[in-house]
């Protein structure tokens, strides 16, 4: 196909804004504060609703994209997410943007199977096809990186709104490239609508992308939080049951039999949970303890950005040569050797040791990732490839928001603790709910405590929250690196080392041709 360059590049894009909006908002929660007025709760779910319907929604998207055309949904969702993206920028209240990021999300869930799904019909052989993937996963990684990056440029010469303003023409853009060089594709055979099927498939993972976001708030061992996980179970059951009971379901639940598809998209959702486990970390570390400033935070993020983008390429190529077993697993023994080495960081530990953690983190997330990847659209027949690609991506989703809620836990909890017994005793009670917050208000009560000479206490409150820092975040390092060589082991145990690729028919014709064009993996 002639314009395979220009079709890769017009999907590359429209992934590149979606995923750079999981990331962008992050930076301008501040300015949402004193502009907005939001509270905790409001910058939470401004960020959250994003992501929270994304999740919930993308797997009938995908499921609804190989019924009705997958360049259609794809045009449709950036039409969406822009309009929305635009509709945010001009909000005034945190509850209007609140709405407004979840229907970019549902944008969002419209667009991405789309992009991946579309790459494995139009690029057929498997040497092709990995390299495309392998470019889709280095864009998607790289945009959630650089996202604190751009929003912090946006920052500095604008405010919070920009951020939003700015997405809208790059979806525009996307749209006008998708409308004039993507293929048209669908399932051939598409059957009728699973309705059930998709009912019960957004209620459980709305629902559990919901328990674990709200998990940190009320405890992993609250009864609302058992409670929530128990009725997820419940829907997951009632999912699986439905979709093996009906002629015709959105999804074959028997693709998680094949190890390679399971131990595929476990590995995806692990390595998104160190990478947004590790930005998670590593933002406080750069904003609060080194003092940095959103954009200055956001360029010292690149060495990850670019390693990410590198290796994902690198990855995919080698996948095909030596095997996706020992790539994939290469990839997360990387991840947990990194998580291993950044546990020892501490105050002193200069800028240029944490870039080469960074370098290791990139490269491990991308062998894990597109090669993971890869191997997952092989499994799924041509035809299913938006309801797979939907999987691939609710599985990165999972994976970030566990990352985010676990290890932000683990680091909450032991910072609180640690702290409790660092500080000086008999604080007045504000100073010590300050401190207890977050380690940045800790650090500002110290600052504030300093200018007003008081010096003995606010070194002894800096010194407390940064021991107490470094106590949490090393134990959240350990956490995460612990899970990454489980899933290195995993990745042994269960990916084949040369999977054999799938031969169904998929049905793909270009923009004004009169037939269809018929390929074989």
């Amino acid at each position: 196909m002639k314009r395979t360059p220009l079709i890769l590049s017009s999907l590359l894009l429209a992934a590149f804004v979606i995923n750079l909006d999981t990331t962008i908002v992050n930076v301008a929660l501040p300015s949402l504060v004193r502009q907005l007025h939001a509270s905790n709760t409001q910058l939470q779910w401004i960020v959250d609703a994003y992501n929270l319907l994304f999740a919930g929604s993308v797997l009938a998207a995908g499921s609804l994209s190989d019924r009705f055309g997958r360049k259609g949904m794809l045009l449709s969702g950036l039409a969406v997410f822009g309009v929305a993206s635009l509709a945010g920028g001009l909000m005034d209240s945190p509850g209007q943007l609140i709405a407004a990021r979840a229907v970019m999300g549902v944008g969002s869930a419209m667009v991405f199977p789309s992009t991946l799904s579309l790459i494995a019909n139009v690029f057929t052989e498997r040497g092709e096809r990995a390299r495309a993937i392998g470019l889709w996963s280095a864009i998607t990684g790289a945009a959630i990186a650089l996202g604190p990056i751009v929003g912090g440029w946006l920052l500095e010469v604008s405010d919070w709104r920009s951020i939003f303003f700015a997405m809208a023409p790059i979806a525009g853009i996307a749209g006008v490239l998708a409308a004039r060089y993507v293929p048209t594709s669908r399932d051939p055979d598409a059957p009728r609508t699973d309705r059930a099927g998709f009912a019960l498939s957004t209620a459980m993972v709305a629902l559990l992308v919901y328990t674990i976001i709200e998990a940190p708030n009320h405890g992993w061992g609250s009864t609302r939080t058992i409670g929530s996980f128990a009725v997820t179970a419940v829907l997951v059951a009632a999912f699986v049951a439905w979709e093996r009971r009906t002629e015709q379901p959105m999804l074959d639940v028997s693709l998680f039999r094949n190890p390679r598809f399971t131990a595929a998209s476990a590995s995806v959702a692990i390595s998104f949970f160190a990478l947004s486990g590790f930005i998670f970390l590593v933002t406080q570390l750069f904003q609060f303890v080194k003092g940095y400033g959103p954009l200055s935070t956001g360029v010292r993020l690149l060495p990850v950005a670019s390693f990410v983008a590198i290796s994902s390429i690198v990855g995919a190529k080698l996948a095909v040569r030596l095997g996706t077993k020992l790539i994939v697993a290469s990839g997360l023994f990387s991840m947990a050797a990194f998580y291993l080495w950044v546990s020892t960081s501490s105050a002193t530990t200069g800028y240029g040791t944490i870039a080469a953690q960074m370098v290791v983190l990139g490269t491990g997330m991308g062998l894990t990732s597109a090669p993971a990847t890869e191997a997952i659209m092989g499994v799924v027949p041509k035809a299913k490839a938006g309801v797979g690609s939907a999987v691939n991506d609710a599985t990165r989703l999972l994976g970030g928001t566990l990352g985010v809620a676990v290890i932000g836990s683990v680091y909450a909890s032991l910072y609180a603790s640690r702290l409790t017994s660092a500080l000086p005793a008999r604080l007045p009670a504000t100073i010590d709910q300050a401190a207890h917050a977050s380690v940045g208000a800790a650090l500002t009560v110290a600052g504030r405590l300093d200018q007003a000479d008081h010096p003995v206490l606010a070194s002894a409150i800096h010194n407390a929250a940064n021991s107490a820092f470094f106590h949490g975040f090393s134990a959240a390092n350990y956490l995460a690196a612990g899970v990454a060589a489980a899933g290195g082991a995993m990745a042994l145990a269960l990916l084949p080392a040369h999977p054999t690729t799938s031969g169904d028919d998929i049905e793909v014709r270009a923009p004004g041709s009169p037939a269809t064009a018929r390929a074989r993996s």
